[in-house]
């Protein structure tokens, strides 16, 4: 019999299918070999989060000097890596308010003068390492300022329209114009200045902006020349599978970032995560760092504060952020002072840094993933086993596991009371609920009563 398509006539059914099924392979086996990995993660990234300073507002004079003061309050609660954000002076033309954007960059060699002196800032560096914490500053590849240095020194690193004019990369992006990596002189400069930063302050590697608008080939090269000087930490503004190949050691996980919002506001659920972190599990390399968060200085300033986005369902989703697979979690400046407004992004907005609850919640957060072996970040950390229910488009529940080291998560992702029935011989055993310290045994099979948006994690006592 023949198998009529318009195709591949003439095929019969059998050998139709049989080339359906080879293709199918061949693109498995070419995501198989996409997830691979050279890079190798410096040792002291395993039990790390990363803390995202945002200067100006930081402190009421949004300098250097005064951040300096405030690092010892995130060494006590447990920050391992801190994320600045640009350090670099700010061009004037074509600014956006009054101070202008951080990644309008107007001198890679030199550091923003409204946050103090480049002495100013190899001592923040200093005392970071000083207290046992990792420095990274942020790093703008893309674009300049439409007055930076590099456009009267070196104007053929910029792109062009027909008429010989510098251009935005993107239409609303008016304060910046687009750099030319087709200039393989620029890859020499730009490796050199990343390079600078390490020998001269001492920093620790760099979350790359928007690294995927820069060619790949440029990362992996830069990678490769930055660990002769010193093992860096390289985190990408991207979700890209093949940055993780010779280049970064995470990326974002913006995709969770977008499911968690949309289970908040009950337009999906949470069954949908196994869906989300079975194609993780395809697409990107076992050991591959993903960066897990409720916010940061995007999302606040521009789609509103997580309490806005994830109301009464913050502090839940933080709990996924911190206990998920391959997840290095994320804080943002002021998440635990509780606060609930949009910082202005071209003006000075300090935080006001009131007392809250939330240090306390986030410090648990912490020093649990710094002190347990199954939450450690990439494939040093323990095997993640769903636990499921009936009650799965709003239970979220699941267990970590390394040696003698066991986390049981239990989370109700929705606004309305739940019961259910968890069943999965993975949950057995005697744990110490982390929040309340209350000790409890579980059997193979239990069932929770949980309040909307409740949490639970529990610490195996072995």
């Amino acid at each position: 019999m023949t198998f009529k398509n318009k195709y591949f006539p003439g095929l019969t059914a059998a050998a139709y299918l049989l080339s359906v099924l080879i293709l199918f392979m061949s693109i498995q086996q070419t995501y198989a070999q996409a997830v691979k990995t050279s890079v190798k993660h410096p040792a002291w990234t395993r039990n790390k989060m990363i803390y995202e300073v945002n200067i100006r507002q930081y402190t009421k004079s949004g300098t250097f000097k005064d951040l300096e003061k405030e690092l010892p309050k995130l060494k006590d609660m447990g920050v391992g890596i801190v994320w600045l954000m640009p350090v670099n002076p700010i061009g004037e033309k074509n600014r956006k308010g009054t101070l202008g954007s951080y990644y309008a960059v107007s001198d890679y060699m030199a550091v923003n003068p409204e946050f103090g002196t480049m002495k100013d800032f190899k001592s923040l560096v200093n005392r970071t390492h000083k207290l046992g914490m990792k420095i990274i500053i942020d790093w703008v590849a893309n674009h300049t300022s439409w007055d930076n240095v590099l456009t009267k020194s070196h104007p053929e690193f910029f792109k062009k329209d027909s008429l010989g004019n510098f251009v935005a990369p993107v239409k609303d992006w008016t304060d910046v114009i687009q750099l030319d990596y087709q200039n393989k002189e620029l890859w020499k400069y730009m490796i050199g200045a990343l390079k600078f930063w390490i020998t001269e302050t001492g920093i620790d590697g760099f979350r790359c902006d928007v690294a995927a608008m820069v060619p790949t080939p440029f990362w992996n090269e830069a990678r490769k020349e930055l660990d002769k000087v010193k093992p860096v930490f390289m985190l990408a503004e991207a979700e890209k599978q093949d940055l993780h190949e010779k280049a970064f050691d995470m990326t974002y996980g913006w995709d969770l970032h977008s499911l968690m919002n949309n289970i908040a506001s009950g337009k999906r659920n949470a069954s949908e995560i196994n869906s989300y972190l079975s194609r993780q599990d395809r697409l990107y390399p076992a050991d591959g760092y993903r960066m897990y968060f409720t916010t940061n200085h995007d999302e606040n300033s521009w789609n509103g504060t997580e309490f806005e986005r994830m109301k009464q369902g913050v502090e839940a989703f933080s709990v996924l952020t911190f206990t998920l697979q391959n997840s290095m979690p994320l804080l943002y400046s002021g998440q635990e002072a509780g606060l609930n407004r949009r910082l202005s992004f071209f003006e000075r907005d300090p935080i006001d840094w009131k007392d809250s609850e939330y240090r306390k919640f986030y410090t648990t957060l912490i020093n649990l993933k710094l002190q347990n072996k199954a939450l450690a970040n990439g494939s040093e950390g323990g095997q993640m086993t769903l636990v499921s229910s009936k009650a799965d488009k709003a239970v979220y529940a699941f267990t970590r596991a390394k040696g003698k080291n066991k986390v049981f998560v239990v989370l109700n992702l929705s606004g309305e009371k739940k019961e259910a029935r968890l069943s999965a011989q993975s949950m057995k055993g005697n744990y110490t609920e982390l929040f309340t310290n209350e000790k409890t045994n579980f059997k193979s099979m239990e069932t929770f009563k949980l309040n909307p948006w409740e949490y639970k994690v529990f610490v195996s006592n072995k």
